[in-house]
Formats: C-alpha cells, sequence, structure tokens
C-alpha cells in the first residue's frame, strides 16, 4: 500500500515538472504556429492517419496474418485518399490558372504588338 502511495507522488511530482518545463518554455519562446505545406490535407486526412498509426502499433503488439491484412488494407485506402484529395487540389488550381489566362490580356497584347509592328524581343525589354 506504501508503494503505491510513493508512486502516485512521484508521477504527480513528474506531472508538475512536465508543466512548469511547458510553460516556462511557452513564455519564454513564444507558440510555434505550424505552416500547413500541403493545402490539400484536412481533417479528414488526419484521421486516416491516425487509423494507420493504431493499426500499425496493433500489428506491432500482435503481429498476426489477420492485423498485417487490415493494416495493408488501411494503408490502401490511406493512400488512394490521400492521392485523389491532391489530385482534385491540383485540378482546381489549373483551372484557377486557365481562367486567369483567359482574362489576362498581357500574353495576347504582346502578341498583337509583334505580328503588328515586326517588333524584335529586344525592344520589349
Amino acid at each position: 500500500m506504501e508503494n503505491l502511495n510513493v508512486d502516485e507522488d512521484v508521477n504527480r511530482v513528474w506531472e508538475n515538472i512536465k508543466e512548469n518545463i511547458k510553460t516556462s518554455a511557452k513564455e519564454s519562446l513564444g507558440l510555434h504556429e505550424w505552416k500547413q505545406h500541403k493545402p490539400w490535407f484536412n481533417n479528414e486526412c488526419v484521421d486516416f492517419l491516425n487509423q494507420r498509426k493504431q493499426a500499425k502499433m496493433q500489428w506491432i503488439q500482435d503481429p498476426s496474418r489477420s492485423n498485417v491484412d487490415n493494416l495493408n488494407n488501411i494503408r490502401r485506402d490511406a493512400r488512394r485518399h490521400f492521392r485523389n484529395k491532391k489530385k482534385a487540389y491540383l485540378n482546381v488550381k489549373i483551372e484557377e490558372l486557365e481562367t486567369n489566362k483567359r482574362s489576362t490580356m498581357s500574353g495576347t497584347c504582346i502578341g498583337a504588338l509583334m505580328t503588328s509592328r515586326r517588333v524584335t524581343s529586344l525592344e520589349l525589354l
């Protein structure tokens, strides 16, 4: 019974020390805002990542054939989901670029100027 109280005290002291370190680091260094490098990556993708991590941990703890199959299925689904999200994002970006290209007249104005006056490319610079 006495060992149980000692363990609880040690855990409580450790948690207190850990929180003090985190608090002082936050005050002195400030919070670091993570930059999102992949705009298509959303909460749904995070859920797939968490599922994949859970399946891997389950496979590590019990490397049975059913856990291997489960891990492979979840990996395949996650990979497919990530690929589809990225492809959809890139298609939207391509459409935006195409509409911006059509709406700007800079390319057509330079082309018309060069054909009407026979301007060399050095004169444009």
